[in-house]
């Protein structure tokens, strides 16, 4: 038999026959090694323990250790199990597909029944007592022609209809774990007795259109999680019981921020309260980015489709695209025009009004942007998923080689933003060219390495992603974490060759000769709408004082000492602090208690004794502690607190 060289990681080589599996490879090194093996890594590419190799290659064998790809497997195996013990307690069940998700995964399941919470518990029962079975899981390639004939003996139209939609002739992988058998890509573990046992935890059923079209018919999708053990499942379902009492629609009411209703799907609407905060956020970014060289403009909400189709979205986005009828007077027809999705386009057309000369460069261009997207009512999600948002959307042109000066001087403002709002970790990923691109080798080149240049000046802690940079050009993703650990996908900059040849944009050179700018996409919250969501619940709704919508209440303990709480509220309003008055007939614990709830960051009690001592009981949100302190001290200190960091720190 014909002989492949396998190399390992750590560079040295072995010979083995032509079709040896990882398996034999993983025993051939030690029988140790043979029994904690969970799958491979082949030239790249996750690999079963049980496929042949047929060619010299890259091998590395992979444990339980290896988080990436036990976690992998895991989820993976999981589904299997969970239709395997669905199919054993109602054998009538149709199954469809169960892929891996973030932290576990889901199958769909045709069943005439709904699964009840009840279901759940037997499911997870029969599952371990699978896990326990330890079965082995084998593998076998059949031909289209045998696995279809295998589901339909079995009853099974859902797999027939997924095998028929395959393209291409080529074979199919089929599974067993134990006497259960799937279609499957893999790669999957050893046995059912590989899986953690008390690490996963079935978790909601909900409803599901096969294969995402609402014409076909409505299944039951059961979503599961699972990791590599106990702790690891018990500190996810803690972050899960955690972001539910951080849950921004549920601070919103009770902060009374904003509210969303069926007229207005995906729209907000904003509350004196909320309406506030907003305005703190917008303010403090106004700030932040004229310090920074940015000059503000506004841009035309609906545009007529003949610039989007100038640009390309009209073509690519049209779908998500909020579509406006016009009949002019003037017109013998209607014209059609869109709620702009983003601004890109509309900054061009300022870009262009004029000659611009090399001296102009970097010229950057910032709006709060108000955009619409038609998103799928399944979607949308509070604040965090909306129709109508608003960008905080810059673009910056300049030349070739100016950008990496750009992309640094963005990730040292981003960074700077992101402290000054409590986030104090954040990942990078460098994505790169795509197969589809425009814009020659030399400049996609160029822009890669501007990036990646400007990225190692802050960190060299940076993921590359080859191949999914927008057709236009790279870009960079920041990624922020917030409190309990969730990640949040924010800021953007991303080099674009494309829009600017496409709508005409020009400068004039040093040589006298009209070139094209590079067009610098950028964005640091995102969108405002979704950001706040993520500051509400990073916070868990106690906002830091200079954002509170409410930051001071002034409460009165008698009826008698009116007058000098409202004279209170007077000098903190004068100093800018935003600060109520709260004298209602009311006891004080009750009104501290209603104030705590609505998270106003610091109460003011005044009773009799305050007011012949021209003093103030002060209490701050979470604490039970009061002290008493001169209103000249507390004017003064809470002035400082509320300052905005960046008129407090820069």
């Amino acid at each position: 038999m014909s002989q492949i060289s396998l190399t390992f990681p750590d560079g040295k080589q072995r010979d083995y026959d032509k079709g040896v599996t990882a398996a034999e490879v993983a025993q051939s090194i030690a029988p140790s090694l043979a029994k904690s093996a969970i799958s491979a890594s082949v030239n790249g590419k996750h690999w079963d323990l049980q496929w042949p190799i047929e060619d010299d290659a890259q091998i590395a064998i992979h444990t339980m250790k290896d988080d990436a790809q036990a976690l992998e497997l895991i989820r993976h195996d999981f589904a299997h199990v969970m239709a395997r013990a669905v199919q054993k307690l109602w054998p009538d069940v149709k199954v469809t597909i169960g892929p891996v998700i973030e932290n576990g995964w889901y199958y769909d399941f045709d069943r005439d029944e709904p699964f009840t919470p009840e279901d759940l518990g037997l499911i997870e029962k029969e599952m371990k007592a699978i896990i326990n079975e330890r079965d082995l899981v084998k593998t076998e390639v059949w031909d289209r022609s045998r696995a279809i004939e295998h589901y339909i003996r079995k009853n099974e139209p859902f797999k027939v209809e997924l095998i028929e939609a395959i393209p291409g002739d080529e074979p199919l992988r089929m599974y067993w774990h134990g006497h259960w058998q799937d279609l499957c890509r893999g790669p999957h573990l050893q046995h059912t007795g590989q899986l953690p046992a008390d690490a996963f935890k079935l978790m909601s059923v909900a409803g599901a259109y096969w294969r995402g079209d609402h014409t076909k018919k409505q299944l039951q999708r059961i979503y599961g999680v699972a990791f590599k053990n106990r702790e690891d499942l018990k500190a996810y379902l803690t972050m899960l019981e955690e972001a539910a009492k951080r849950d921004h629609r549920k601070l919103g009411k009770e902060m009374e921020l904003f509210h969303l209703q069926e007229e207005a799907p995906g729209m907000v609407f904003w509350h004196p309260n909320g309406w506030t905060v907003y305005r703190a956020l917008e303010d403090y970014m106004r700030r932040r980015l004229a310090r920074a060289g940015y000059k503000e403009i506004k841009t035309p909400q609906v545009v007529d489709r003949i610039l989007w189709e100038r640009s390309g979205h009209w073509e690519a986005y049209r779908e998500n695209m909020f579509i406006v009828e016009v009949e002019e007077e003037h017109a013998k027809e209607k014209r059609i025009n869109a709620l702009k999705p983003m601004n890109c386009p509309c900054h061009v057309q300022v870009y262009n009004q004029g000659l611009k000369s090399y001296r102009d460069l970097p010229l950057r261009l910032a709006e709060f942007g108000s955009c619409h997207r038609y998103e799928s009512s399944g979607s949308m999600h509070g604040l965090m998923r909306v129709r109508g948002f608003t960008q905080d959307d810059a673009h910056i042109f300049c030349t070739e080689d100016q950008i990496e000066q750009e992309c640094a001087n963005f990730i040292g403002l981003l960074s700077s933003i992101y402290r000054d709002l409590g986030f104090t970790k954040f990942d990078v990923k460098l994505s790169t060219r795509p197969d589809v691109r425009v814009g020659s080798d030399e400049i996609w080149d160029k822009a890669e390495a501007a990036l990646e240049n400007a990225v190692r000046k802050v960190t060299n802690d940076y993921e590359v992603d080859p191949g999914e940079g927008a057709f236009y050009g790279p870009k960079l993703d920041f990624k922020l974490t917030d409190a309990i650990g969730r990640e949040w996908q924010c800021g953007t900059f991303q080099a674009d060759f494309n829009l600017p040849v496409r709508l005409g944009a020009e400068y004039v050179g040093e040589d006298g000769a009209k070139h094209r700018p590079v067009m610098l996409h950028r964005a640091i919250l995102g969108s405002f709408e979704r950001f706040l969501g993520i500051l509400i619940e990073n916070y868990a709704g106690k906002l830091p004082i200079w954002l509170a919508p409410r930051q001071v209440v002034v409460a009165s303990i008698v009826s008698d000492a009116d007058d000098y709480v409202n004279e209170v509220v007077a000098k903190l309003r004068d100093a800018g602090i935003r600060a109520e008055a709260d004298t209602r007939n009311e006891k004080i614990n009750y009104k501290v208690r209603e104030h705590s709830v609505g998270k106003v960051p610091v109460i003011l009690a005044i009773g009799m004794k305050e007011v012949a001592e021209r003093t103030v009981s002060l209490r701050r949100l979470g604490e039970t502690r009061t002290e008493t302190v001169a209103l000249s001290d507390v004017l003064s200190s809470l002035t400082a607190e509320a300052a905005p960091p960046d008129l407090a720190n820069h």
